[in-house]
This record gives C-alpha cells, sequence and structure tokens, in this order.
C-alpha cells in the first residue's frame, strides 16, 4: 500500500507550493506564446485562457490562509494576473486596485495587524507592508514588482501625490525629502529576483523604465503647454532616452522638435522631425509642427507642401500593430488633447488648414487638388456639419480651434475668387444662403425672435451679409457691374440693420465673436462701401462713389483705405481744400500703426479687405504731395 502525506505535513505544503508555481510558469509560458502570434484569433484566445488559468490559480492561493513562505508566489501570481488584464483591456479598471489591496492585506494577516490598518486606506496599507517588510526580506522582490503596478495604476489616474508619496516609501536609502517624482523613479531600485523566483509576464526592473519614460512623456509635454520650456527640453529628453516604442518616439521628438522651434533653434528641431518621419508610423504631427516650423522661417513653400503631405498622410488608415501582453508606455499616457501640439486632428481639419494658408499666402493649389478640396469641405462634408452646427443654437458647446461651418464656406467662397473661379464662387455662395435661409429671420429684431423660443440664429446676418460681398467681388470678376452693384447693396442693407449680440443668448463661441465683433462689423461695412463705391467710380459716378466713401470712413475711421480712396475721389472732383485737409491727416498717420491692427478678423474678411486696398499709397501722397507744390508756386 501506497504512503499517503498528511494534507497538513510540510512536505505536502510543499508539494502544492511547487505545483502552484510550475502552474503559474505555465501560463506565463503560454502568454508568452500568444505574444508571438500576431493579431489573430489565437492570439486572443491564448492570452484570454492565461488570464482565467491565474484568475483560478490566485483564488486557489488566497483560498488558504496567508503564509509568509507562500506570500512570494501569490504576490508574483497578483502581477501577472494585474499585468495581463490591464494589457488585454488596454487599460487599468477600478478592480485591479482592489486585487492589489487583497495582496496587501495578505501580507498584513501573516503578521497579525491588518485590522489596526484597514481604516487608512490603500496608502496606509501600502505604509504598513512596507514597514512589515523589513522583518520579512524574501517579500522585497514581490512586493517592489506590485508597488511598481500600484504607481502604473496611480500614474495612469493622475494621482501623482500617492504615487510620490510611495515611492518616497520605496526609496528607504535614499533622503525622503525629494518630492521630484522624475527623480524618485530614476532612484527607485527594485532589488533583483532569485534566479530560481516565479516566471513573470514583467519584471519590477522593466516595469520602472515604462514608468520612468512615460512619466517623463508626460511632464515634457505639460511643461511645454505652459510654456517652461528648458524643464520641458529636460524631461522630453529623458524620455526619448527611455524605453519608448516606435510610435511614442515619434510623438517625443515631434514634442521635442516643437520645443526647440519655440526656443529658438530652427535647425535642431528640424533634426528631430526628420528623426520621427523615419519608418513607418503616424507621420501626421510631425508633419503639422513641420509646416509651422516652415512657416516660421517665412519658406512658404516647404510650408504648403508639409501641409499637402499631411493631408495624404491623414488619408492613409493607420494598421496597429499588436500590444504586447505587458504594461506599456501607451498605457500610462493621457487621452489626446485637442489644445497639444501634437493634436493634428482630421483629414478634413487639414484640408482646411491647407486652403486657408494658401488664400493667406497667395498661394495656388493645382486644380485637381482645389477639386478634391472643396468637394470634401462643400458637399460631402456640409449635411452633417450644418445639423450639428444649427441643432447646438442655443447651448453651444465650447468652440474649438478653427473656424464653424459657415466661415469655412465663405473662405472657400474667397479662395475661388482668388483663383479666378468666380462662377463657382457663386455656387458655394447660393448654397450658404439657401441653407441659411431657414434659419434667417424675417426681420432685423433677432433677439425678440429668440426670445419667442424661435429656431432663428442671432448670428446669421453677419454671414449673410459677407455672402452678399463675395457674390459682388464675384460678380466684379465675371465683368457684371450692375449686379455686383446689387450685391453689395443687399451687403449694406443687411449690415446696417446688424445690431450687437442679445447678451441674454448667453455666450457665443469663438468664431461667433469673431463674425460679430465690433471691429469685424465695422470693417465689414467698409469693405462693403469701398467696393460699392469701385464700382461707381468704374462706371464714372464718382459723386455716388464719394458718397459711399464718406460713409466708409465714418463707420470705420481706423480704415486708411477707405480714406485714401476718399483723397482720390476728391482729387477727380476737383474739391482741393477737403482733399487738402484730408491728406494732412493722411500724412500724420502714415508713422502710425492702423487701428485696431490686433484685432484678428476672419479669413474671408482679411481676403476681401487685401481686394481693394489701394495700390502705392506712399505713391499716392507724393503725388498730392508735389501737386501742392505745384499749385503753390503759381
Amino acid at each position: 500500500m501506497a504512503h499517503r502525506t498528511p494534507p497538513g505535513s510540510s512536505a505536502s505544503h510543499a508539494s502544492c507550493l511547487d505545483l502552484w508555481r510550475e502552474k503559474n510558469d505555465q501560463l506565463i509560458q503560454q502568454a508568452k506564446v500568444a505574444q508571438d502570434s500576431g493579431l489573430s484569433p489565437r492570439r486572443q484566445q491564448l492570452a484570454q485562457d492565461a488570464l482565467e488559468g491565474l484568475r483560478g490559480l490566485l483564488h486557489s492561493l488566497q483560498g488558504l490562509p496567508a503564509a509568509v513562505s507562500v506570500l512570494p508566489l501569490e504576490l508574483t501570481v497578483i502581477c501577472n494576473f494585474i499585468t495581463l488584464r490591464a494589457s488585454l483591456a488596454q487599460g487599468f479598471t477600478e478592480d485591479l486596485a482592489q486585487d492589489i489591496q487583497q495582496g496587501l492585506e495578505r501580507v498584513l494577516e501573516t503578521q497579525e495587524q491588518l485590522k489596526a490598518r484597514l481604516e487608512h486606506g490603500l496608502r496606509g496599507l501600502w505604509d504598513s507592508v512596507l514597514h512589515v517588510s523589513s522583518l520579512l526580506p524574501e517579500l522585497l522582490p514581490a512586493l517592489h514588482h506590485l508597488a511598481g503596478l500600484q504607481a502604473a495604476l496611480w500614474l495612469s489616474t493622475d494621482r501623482l501625490g500617492d504615487l510620490t508619496l510611495l515611492l518616497q516609501t520605496l526609496n528607504v536609502s535614499q533622503s525622503r525629502a525629494s518630492e521630484d517624482l522624475l527623480l524618485l523613479l530614476k532612484t527607485w531600485r527594485p532589488p533583483a529576483e532569485e534566479s530560481d523566483a516565479p516566471l513573470t509576464l514583467q519584471d519590477a526592473q522593466n516595469l520602472r523604465g515604462v514608468l520612468l519614460t512615460a512619466f517623463a512623456y508626460r511632464q515634457g509635454l505639460q511643461e511645454l503647454i505652459t510654456g517652461n520650456l528648458p524643464r520641458a527640453l529636460s524631461s522630453l529628453h529623458e524620455a526619448a532616452s527611455g524605453l519608448c516604442p516606435r510610435p511614442v518616439l515619434v510623438q517625443v521628438y515631434t514634442a521635442l522638435g516643437t520645443c526647440l522651434r519655440k526656443m529658438g533653434s530652427p535647425q535642431r528641431a528640424l533634426l528631430y522631425l526628420v528623426a520621427a518621419l523615419k519608418g513607418e508610423s503616424t507621420w501626421g504631427p510631425p508633419l503639422l509642427e513641420a509646416s509651422r516650423l516652415y512657416r516660421q522661417l517665412e519658406n512658404t513653400a516647404a510650408e504648403i507642401e508639409c501641409l499637402e503631405l499631411l493631408v495624404e498622410a491623414l488619408s492613409v488608415a493607420h494598421i496597429p500593430e499588436a500590444p504586447q501582453l505587458l504594461i506599456e508606455v501607451e498605457l500610462l499616457l493621457p487621452r489626446p488633447d485637442p489644445a497639444s501640439p501634437l493634436h493634428c486632428g482630421t483629414q478634413s481639419q487639414a484640408k482646411y488648414l491647407l486652403a486657408s494658408r494658401c488664400l493667406q499666402t497667395g498661394s495656388l493649389l493645382p486644380n485637381p487638388v482645389w477639386q478634391r478640396m472643396l468637394q470634401n469641405i462643400t458637399w460631402t462634408c456640409w449635411p452633417c456639419c450644418w445639423m450639428a452646427w444649427s441643432q447646438r443654437w442655443f447651448s453651444p458647446p465650447p468652440c474649438p480651434r478653427g473656424p464653424c461651418v459657415p466661415e469655412v464656406f465663405l473662405e472657400a467662397a474667397a479662395a475661388l475668387i482668388q483663383a479666378g473661379r468666380a462662377q463657382d464662387a457663386l455656387t458655394v455662395c447660393e448654397e450658404l444662403l439657401s441653407r441659411m435661409s431657414s434659419l434667417r429671420p424675417k426681420r432685423p429684431r433677432l433677439w425678440e425672435d429668440a426670445r419667442r423660443g424661435t429656431r432663428e440664429l442671432p448670428h446669421c446676418s453677419p454671414w449673410v451679409s459677407a455672402t452678399y460681398l463675395l457674390q459682388g467681388h464675384a460678380r466684379v470678376q465675371l465683368g457684371a457691374q450692375k449686379e455686383a452693384i446689387s450685391e453689395f447693396s443687399r451687403c449694406l442693407e443687411l449690415l446696417f440693420q446688424a445690431t450687437p449680440t442679445d447678451k441674454e443668448q448667453g455666450p457665443a463661441s469663438s468664431c461667433e465673436q469673431g463674425c460679430t465683433s465690433d471691429v469685424a462689423l465695422q470693417q465689414l461695412r467698409a469693405a462693403a462701401l469701398i467696393s460699392r463705391g469701385l464700382e461707381w467710380v468704374a462706371s464714372g459716378q464718382d459723386t455716388k462713389a464719394l458718397q459711399d466713401f464718406l460713409l466708409s470712413v465714418q463707420v470705420c475711421p481706423g480704415n486708411q483705405d477707405a480714406s485714401f480712396h476718399l483723397l482720390q475721389t476728391l482729387r477727380r472732383l476737383d474739391r482741393r481744400d477737403e482733399a487738402t485737409a484730408l491728406w494732412r491727416r493722411l500724412e500724420a498717420q502714415t508713422e502710425l500703426p492702423q487701428e485696431n491692427a490686433a484685432w484678428s478678423l476672419p479669413l474671408y474678411l482679411e481676403t476681401c479687405l487685401g481686394w481693394i486696398h489701394p495700390p502705392d499709397r506712399e505713391t499716392l501722397l507724393e503725388e498730392f504731395r508735389t501737386s501742392l507744390l505745384e499749385t503753390c508756386d503759381l
């Protein structure tokens, strides 16, 4: 008859411990096989089976009273379970904190200190366990491993205060006075595991490297956003030298490029951006930053080329690689923030940026590119964008960076006129007017209609007025002078009915504030009056032109273009005294900055003002001065 070992004997205990350890090692080997299987159903199934196996093993271990001899294995199984589960879920969940807490409580059970420490929460548990660990050195490697996972969880949830205190406690040989989290991570030295220790999916040393890289990058990006450039540069260099997978390294190099550009080192910045673009990865952020760099260097051709490449890069679907079954840097980074300098937006936003920069710089894209851009912005994106925009009118959320839907179409129309495609510009304007017709009020008392709860938009009139202004310039380009004057008159009729925004409507979005500010309305009125006045001049009706130029000076005193057109008209009408008085005022103003120059006007309005800008203003003043001297000599 075979000899049977009593269940309570030390031999039975050792036998079970060996079996549990063997089971852990088998499951870790299975997870590593899954890791090498790439993106496949078999990989997912192997990893999920390994996770369930670790869960069952953990239940077996925790179903018995806590024992010091078993705790190193039990804590290792907890670490493997948390690592595999977080990697499969691509993030930390709240119940993982409960697994950490249960492991700490098991350590305290062996010392009969649990009840006295439960009321202090997780932070109190860690203080107690790390104090006890000085009496149980065999637990130190596993406890430091578990502490690394706790640090990863707290970093991912921005509990940096708790993380700092934990690392101060772990660094018992260092000064506890340091509160520099990056320094604490660098000085933390997890004890080396024994050669015969249970297998781990990710050891504490590797986890420390991931934590150091992730925090250095997070800190560097935050310092970059807040403007602390020297510290940002130092942190980003630390991140670049750490355990950076390729996608994160692209972001780090791009952030370094941004930082160096802002610090006045464009050549060094360019080197990092070139490094970011090497290899197969996400090209959007470095291309966008490169366009900013070339814009700062006033290299318009290179800037436009980068934006064209950005549009192309965002059209390519990014195929993600299979994530490692480990705690990786990406898991510890915050979600992408639209305010971040690394946010490159969507392909439509990139197309808009490309088109607007071409409009601002006077560059013309090849005709097929224009057609694709306009088709995407105007006819593809229009229905859903317009519905979303109009539905949220009376309780607008914070407006993101960039224009709102009507301004995109106004800028597209201005770009078409700039490119000599007046008929296409009229088509865009007509579509805009038809879409806004259902939202426009039937009379100018917009605020009263809003109080009655109608769907009319109190900011529509300036946009509709701007549409008529652009239609007028398109008619001018087509040689239809009479129709152009009619369009400018309709624009002015609406503009002089426009009233300040009713404050009871609530806060306007940034683009609405831009189009309805007092300065923007003044400049829009001046642009319409000057545009109509120039058509009166072209038709030989200087008296009517004089009225429009006089009115434009009154409605927008800071617009010197109106004064110069007025001066030319007064000269043609031989009204010398008035022309001389105006010339003296202009002479005194030539050295002064243009009034309201600091205000940012909508791009379509800036473009319109560029069309009516009188050429060679200095030449005009010099000619008038010469004619005055000749008159005095006579």
